[in-house]
């Protein structure tokens, strides 16, 4: 048994609380459980107790068996000197104060079906371990957690940003271009852009979004597509006004052989995403702005909703003619680049500026969005739970893998709901 089972039980005071006794022979009687403390020190705060005719108000420890106060060294660690009792699955050893006076302890007594259950979640080998019990929780308590998980999503998200933004000296405009960047990579790639967003000053970005050739230039050639032999008279355009933008910003290039090719449709292929980006850099001036200021959701899809320059209509790659067909950033791929960095960004930013109205804009984006079709939501809907918008798929995501696939079972509201049902 894990020691967090236990948490568990007296948490949600899963036991039987009638006549309870102390090691000692004292009557108990529990007013408060306490706060659970997931940090350092004693693992419940601020509890009430009765211990004979005292009522005690302190901390709780919790161990399978009392020994291990021994040997987690607490007795050395004056943050238990305020510990009132001490709760164990087996009592194998009295613990004595630093005082001298023996510490009190119980013995926890539960449903065993309890436990038999929460065993039989962590042996599980489904696709989650509640699959086949999960459409047995209340529709309200599930969404009522999954808007929980949403934050907490937001909040490691945030967190990633506020990484970059460490990286770029707290500027938040040149962290959102490596986010940008990054977002074009759509995973596969998402490094390699990471990087060229690195060897791209912003500066040059600045003083050359105007033209569009010299904005292909920039990029393809840092990115390494550049120093190659030219393969056709576009490609050679590019490579000279490559030179130009190399010795007037002092630019080093990457090597090419880092970008993924492999097992990726021609329309994702990098060289697209890089001419995509391109374009979306050359016709969007103040992009932060009017990400910050959108007013609907359309606007937004609309910019990014970006086409590739004209010689990518016939090609996938430099020199190699293919079949004519536009190559447009879609809706999906739009909505996708919104939910996964638009929506952090304005959060994050939301609370560094302690605005809450743009926390809510952000939020509110999300539930502007359709639900993302990926490999996770997929195995959602077929096990009955269909995400009605981007804000509950986002949140589902956080489920699967935060908790699901690390068997957080305690942890979750609908795992703890499906035990606490066992009482």
């Amino acid at each position: 048994m894990k020691e967090e089972f236990l948490h568990f039980i007296w948490e949600y005071s899963l036991f039987d609380s009638s006549n309870l006794v102390a090691v000692s022979g004292e009557k108990i009687e529990i007013i408060a459980v306490g706060q659970h403390n997931t940090n350092a020190g004693p693992d419940f705060f601020n509890a009430k107790i009765k211990i004979g005719d005292t009522l005690w108000v302190g901390n709780v420890e919790v161990h399978l068996r009392s020994s291990d106060w021994k040997r987690h060294e607490h007795s050395e660690n004056k943050a238990y000197d305020n510990v009132i009792l001490h709760v164990v699955k087996e009592n194998d050893s009295p613990i004595i104060r630093a005082n001298g006076e023996l510490l009190p302890t119980l013995v926890l007594h539960y449903n065993s079906d309890i436990e038999k259950h929460y065993e039989a979640l962590l042996q599980s080998t489904s696709w989650i371990a509640c699959e086949k019990k999960i459409a047995n929780i209340e529709l309200f308590r599930v969404k009522h957690f999954l808007s929980r998980l949403l934050v907490e999503r937001l909040e490691r998200k945030a967190q990633q940003i506020y990484d970059v933004l460490q990286t770029t000296h707290n500027d938040w405009r040149e962290a959102f271009y490596q986010l940008l960047f990054r977002s074009f990579g759509f995973g596969v790639n998402a490094l390699p852009f990471e990087l060229l967003a690195k060897h791209i000053p912003l500066a040059a970005i600045g003083k050359h979004r105007h033209s569009l050739i010299q904005m292909e230039a920039l990029l393809f050639g840092q990115a390494g597509f550049l120093n190659e032999e030219a393969k056709d008279e576009y490609q050679q355009s590019l490579q000279k006004e490559y030179q130009f933008l190399k010795t007037k910003f002092s630019l080093t290039a990457m090597e090419s052989h880092i970008w993924k090719f492999l097992r990726l449709r021609p329309s994702n292929f990098p060289t697209v995403r890089i001419a995509q980006l391109a374009k979306l850099l050359h016709q969007s001036e103040h992009l932060i702005d009017k990400i910050i200021n959108f007013r609907n959701i359309d606007d937004l899809i609309l910019l990014f909703t970006v086409q590739a320059s004209e010689y990518w209509d016939t090609h996938y790659t430099f020199g190699k003619i293919s079949r004519k067909s536009t190559k447009t950033i879609g809706q999906s791929s739009a909505q996708r680049i919104i939910a996964n960095l638009i929506v952090p960004y304005l959060f994050a930013f939301g609370r560094e500026q302690a605005d809450e109205k743009l926390c809510d804009k952000a939020i509110e984006l999300l539930e502007a969005l359709p639900p993302e079709k990926n490999q996770i939501t997929n195995h959602w809907a077929a096990i009955g739970i269909h995400p009605e918008n981007a804000f509950y798929s986002q949140a589902l995501i956080q489920l699967k893998t935060t908790y699901c696939e690390k068997k957080e079972c305690l942890e979750c509201t609908i795992g703890a709901g499906l035990l606490k049902a066992e009482q």
